[in-house]
């Protein structure tokens, strides 16, 4: 049975945070010389190695293990502090990938109450389909994603329905769509597009007009709250949660284009188990406070998920 060195867990997490040793080094207020040999400590405890020397500095598989392995212990540590009224340290902060379009929207107002309260949160947004990938490579302790299988170790809970539509200005409809916008000449028309991960206008199109794998004019715009502005600005079409358009579709600022045409997505919040599973007398680890009070959020923003909402400590399997 190994029994890992907690300063060498915390060098590892931070190595990965900040993405070289000497950066790793002023988080810990160590030297670099140190971190190097906590590193090579873990190495020589499992007998591997755990992270490539390179720029950028990547982790090997094992590595990923022994990662997820501190991240939790991160937590329980945190939580641990707060049962006995002792605060977390200064430096610590719990992980979790959101998607942009909850960032925009829902997800911040949701967590509000827990950072007023001290809850030191780092974000990583990605895409709704890939923020899982940080949760399994376990740079991340939960995530907000539309994956419905549990990692194994993790439970998941599902949120809610965000509706996509489609969004034009005034003077984009005027202009560019006099006729409609139509299956004869969506490919002519430019599209708002997020990142090349998202597909979101290519769905929105396959449902409207029945076509598979459509083509579009792409303009990119890697920002939720840049994106609607540029779709104001007439830049495109843009295919946005319902929930962060409202006031412009009330104010006649964005006109619905095919309005009965909608992309539900259905989220889910994963999270690794911690907590009650390892300390029954502990009644709410600090994961389970973030999960549940984004099930809160999600519940007053978004659409209700087609299965019956589960539990924060219910699992979820396929």
């Amino acid at each position: 049975m190994h029994h890992f060195d907690p300063a060498a867990l915390d060098c590892l997490a931070a190595l990965v945070d900040e993405g070289s040793f000497e950066r790793a080094a002023q988080r810990l207020s160590i030297t670099q010389s140190a971190v190097s040999q906590r590193l090579r400590a873990l190495e020589q405890e499992v007998g591997q190695l755990l992270v490539v020397r390179a720029r950028p500095l990547r982790l090997t598989e094992p590595g990923k293990v022994l990662l997820r392995f501190a991240r939790q212990w991160q937590a329980l540590r945190a939580d641990v502090a707060r049962e006995l009224e002792e605060g977390a340290r200064p430096d610590e902060r719990l992980p979790i990938a959101v998607n942009a379009d909850s960032l925009a929207t829902w997800v911040l107002p949701a967590l509000d109450p827990l950072v007023q309260q001290g809850v030191s949160l780092e974000m990583v947004v990605d895409d709704q389909d890939f923020t899982h990938d940080w949760l399994r490579q376990g740079a991340v302790l939960g995530c907000v994603s539309t994956v419905r299988q549990a990692l194994r170790g993790c439970r998941v809970v599902p949120l809610g329905v965000m509706r996509y539509i489609a969004v034009a200005s005034p003077g984009f409809v005027a202009r560019e769509l006099g006729g409609g916008l139509t299956g004869a000449n969506f490919a002519q028309v430019p599209f708002l597009v997020f990142n090349r991960k998202d597909d979101m206008q290519a769905q929105w199109v396959s449902h409207a007009f029945g076509v598979r794998s459509p083509r579009l004019r792409e303009r990119f715009v890697p920002s939720s709250e840049a994106y609607v502005r540029a779709v104001l600005m007439g830049w495109g079409v843009g295919v946005v949660p319902e929930l962060q358009v409202r006031e412009q579709l009330a104010d006649g600022s964005l006109l619905p284009l095919h309005p009965q045409v909608q992309v539900e997505v259905t989220l889910h919040w994963h999270q690794w188990k911690l907590g009650s599973e390892q300390r029954p007398a502990v009644r709410a680890a600090l994961l389970d406070r973030i999960g549940q009070a984004l099930l809160d959020g999600a519940a007053a923003a978004l659409a209700p998920p087609a299965a019956q909402s589960l539990g924060i400590g219910d699992d979820v399997t396929p």
